[in-house]
């Protein structure tokens, strides 16, 4: 599935809705938070790898930016499991005077 033009935050998160809900709602919010912790644990190594100073190769700057993704595709999973809109939670970060630091 693709979809036209840029990927909103809300039609990845039904993308992964679509593919993977029957079987992360199986399993549950409590081995869907492990997996994306270990997702988190993967990109701290990719970053760690990545780091500013050092030269990574090709390889390793791939690997940094499908760990990127991962962590979000798993953080969109846990947010399906427990009927939370993504793109909606997010506005907050748009809406001045919500979120300190957010300016007009």
């Amino acid at each position: 599935m693709t979809t036209p033009g840029p990927l909103t935050i809300r039609a990845f998160q039904q993308l992964i809705r679509d593919r993977y809900f029957a079987t992360d709602s199986a399993r549950g919010p409590a081995g869907t938070f492990i997996l994306l912790i270990e997702e988190v644990g993967e990109l701290a190594t990719a970053l760690h790898d990545n780091r500013p100073g050092k030269s990574p190769t090709p390889e390793q700057q791939a690997n940094l930016a499908e760990e990127f993704a991962d962590v979000i595709a798993w953080l969109a999973t846990l947010a399906n499991i427990h009927g939370v809109d993504l793109e909606h939670a997010l506005a907050k970060y748009t809406t001045p005077g919500v979120v300190e630091g957010v300016k007009d």
